[in-house]
């Protein structure tokens, strides 16, 4: 695609934001940059978010931040100016064949998988998207030969239209962002469109387990292969007696998996059919999972202090993450939830907690509402900051229990983003001293 001497307008000034402009200004366009806080210094003139900012524009390109039903964009579009995504920019000039992962959980442990496999078997390969390098950003060292393993979000996949990845895993969807997407069906829709470019020799990589990740099949023009911890699949990955299945060859025990909890081994399941579809070995794959560090605030253990172990699962910015983190646990369980709510459901974490959690450590906005959809089936202690959380589990939890940190929430109300979150939680425990 050739953008040279267009004039192009990028609305949100974060670091995708910040990417998609160097990424046009390298491409010869002539950029306007549009934020809610125009002090940005990007070297390009910076625009307060109103409607006279976009005239004049060839093309609109938004970060996965802004809406795309943003009220100002309507006119934009009834004067057929292209409104695009940061992502569907980054796809015109990357090199390169595509892995593209979604869901709702664990894409970001997948996506770091799957790049790990790869490079420590000798595929030449980079990471990025919604982790970490923003897709813009891995243009410049993209390479004819090189897979681009990408982490998609809803937010990057509702405004595609060329977008294309070769490889393709939708790992779960269960509700999250209804904020943002209103209804569980538009979100659900939003992940779908990762398939909807896809041609024959494509490969679609599904849940079997997951009753939306499985109906993807049926729209898939891709050759679809499915991964599943409760069943045998014809194509693809399962458990069996305590092992992983590929493709009919047992290739690791399960125990083997330095990650806990059944969630990771499915996503440990999708990233070796990733990663054996682009090249890697059944050997290759075993040694590199066994070598695989984690990825941090994805249920990151950060101390044991008097016999009682920390966890950080910040990352667990939903009802369903938390659950899974739940589920990898024992009893004895100071959970602490709480932060910017999402219009989320907080009942199905009643029941499981019950039976495994002492006490639930509510903070941030959200608090109330968690409380009252626990509906006292857990005991509960409104600590308002995660610093009084800290101290309080610090002060309660005995030898044998775990404290968790897996809010079920966004970190918006107190915290930048959910690795901020995350690092302040490691920051309180590590100063904590004996009793």
């Amino acid at each position: 695609m050739n953008v040279q001497g267009a004039r192009a307008v990028v609305v949100g000034m974060a670091r995708s934001g910040v990417a998609a402009v160097e990424l046009l200004m390298e491409q010869g366009a002539s950029v306007t940059a549009v934020d809610q806080s125009p002090a940005t210094n990007l070297g390009v003139v910076v625009k307060p978010q109103e409607a006279a900012s976009f005239e004049g524009a060839d093309l609109v390109v938004l970060s996965p931040g802004v809406p795309a039903d943003l009220d100002l964009l309507e006119p934009v579009r009834r004067r057929g100016i292209r409104v695009i995504g940061d992502l569907e920019l980054a796809i015109w000039f990357m090199k390169g064949e595509i892995i593209g992962i979604t869901g709702s959980n664990g894409k970001t442990t997948t996506t770091a998988m799957t790049g790990h496999i790869l490079q420590t078997s000798g595929i030449p390969v980079q990471v990025g998207g919604n982790i970490g390098t923003p897709p813009a950003s891995m243009v410049k060292s993209s390479r004819a030969g090189q897979w681009n393993v990408l982490e998609l979000s809803s937010f990057q996949l509702e405004t595609i239209s060329s977008f294309r990845a070769h490889i393709a895993a939708a790992l779960n969807v269960t509700p999250d962002h209804l904020d943002r997407h209103y209804t569980f069906e538009k979100y659900a829709a939003a992940k779908a469109r990762l398939f909807e470019n896809q041609r024959s020799d494509d490969f679609a990589v599904l849940n079997a387990d997951d009753p939306v990740t499985r109906g993807y099949a049926e729209r898939a023009a891709a050759k679809t292969m499915f991964f599943s911890s409760t069943q045998q699949v014809e194509s693809g990955a399962w458990l069996d007696a305590g092992e992983i299945v590929l493709n009919g060859q047992r290739i690791m025990l399960t125990a083997e998996v330095p990650l806990r909890g059944i969630h990771n081994l499915e996503n440990t399941m999708a990233a070796a059919m990733m990663a054996r579809l682009a090249g890697a070995t059944h050997e290759q794959i075993r040694a590199a999972v066994m070598s695989f560090p984690g990825v941090e605030h994805r249920l990151e253990f950060v101390r044991d202090l008097d016999g009682v172990a920390w966890y950080n699962d910040s990352k667990a910015t939903n009802v369903d993450a938390t659950l899974k983190a739940l589920a990898a646990f024992p009893r004895g369980l100071w959970v602490i939830l709480g932060g910017k709510d999402k219009n989320s459901d907080y009942r199905p974490l009643a029941a499981a907690m019950k039976e495994k959690t002492r006490c639930a450590l509510l903070i941030g906005a959200a608090a109330d509402k968690i409380e009252d959809h626990l509906h006292g089936e857990v005991s509960t202690v409104k600590c308002g900051t995660l610093t009084a959380a800290v101290l309080h589990a610090h002060a309660s939890a005995r030898s044998g229990d775990t404290v968790l940190l897996a809010p079920a929430c966004a970190s918006f109300d107190q915290f930048e983003n959910f690795e901020h979150r995350g690092r302040e939680f490691k920051r309180l425990v590590n100063q904590l001293g004996r009793k």
